[in-house]
């Protein structure tokens, strides 16, 4: 029988091969009242996806923040972990104003902005880390907003205007969707003289998902000539 050590050796001499792809798409959190709990984020605005009762008690819910590529479950029978347990929930915004405004004409009570000048005050509700306002330097990453769901399971808005490198592009809006079509545009042209008779689609996707994927615009550009030319 081989060993987990010689399955891992294993694993990795095949590290040339391409990755597979492992996507984090859903997220559980844990609540006392399914029925108060689906109240309350249909009250988000956010998309049901599924309300599965099953005869032995399982029940299994699922909500989708509007933009969002990951889910939340929760229901009976789900998870062991205690009501309200879930802390400093990620929701990434590119505007936390609009977001505030939004959820508040929703009837949900929210935080203030504030801006962090200690490391980690985000997640401390307690500390005095945590400043009123924006950032005053408008830098991103470091604007927060907070909320709770009744069980006391606690979101954190976080604004993110420009992301750092090699993180990628998620959650693109119309504008940064534009912004980066005209840069793939401008690659695309940079390519275009020298390159063989080619459909300009296949090379924009292969840019774009390179982008997403966190590299840089010259790695793209070189991700579309492959995929043009072959590898």
């Amino acid at each position: 029988m081989a060993t987990l050590s010689a399955i891992n050796k294993e694993s990795f001499s095949g590290a040339s091969a391409a990755k597979v792809e492992m996507k984090f798409e859903v997220a559980v959190i844990p609540v006392a009242d399914v029925d108060r709990a689906k109240a309350f984020y249909t009250k988000l605005g956010w998309r049901l996806d599924a309300d599965f009762p099953f005869d032995n008690g399982f029940r299994i819910v699922q909500f989708t923040p509007p933009g969002s590529g990951c889910s939340v479950q929760f229901g009976t029978k789900i998870t062991t972990a205690a009501p309200g347990s879930a802390q400093g929930l990620y929701l990434i915004v590119s505007d936390i104003e609009a977001a505030r405004k939004d959820l508040i004409a929703r009837g949900i009570e929210i935080s203030e902005v504030f801006h962090t000048s200690k490391a980690g005050a985000q997640f401390r509700p307690e500390s005095n880390g945590r400043a009123s306002g924006r950032d005053p330097a408008g830098r991103s990453y470091f604007t927060f907003s907070t909320f709770n769901d009744p069980d006391g399971n606690t979101w954190l808005i976080q604004e993110i205007t420009a992301r750092l490198p090699g993180r990628g592009l998620s959650h693109l809006d119309v504008a940064a969707l534009t912004e980066l079509l005209r840069e793939a545009e401008q690659h695309h042209g940079e390519y275009e003289p020298t390159a063989p008779k080619h459909h300009w689609s296949g090379w924009y996707a292969a840019y774009i998902v390179a982008r997403q994927n966190g590299q840089t615009p010259e790695e793209a550009a070189r991700e579309g000539k492959l995929h043009i030319e072959g590898r």
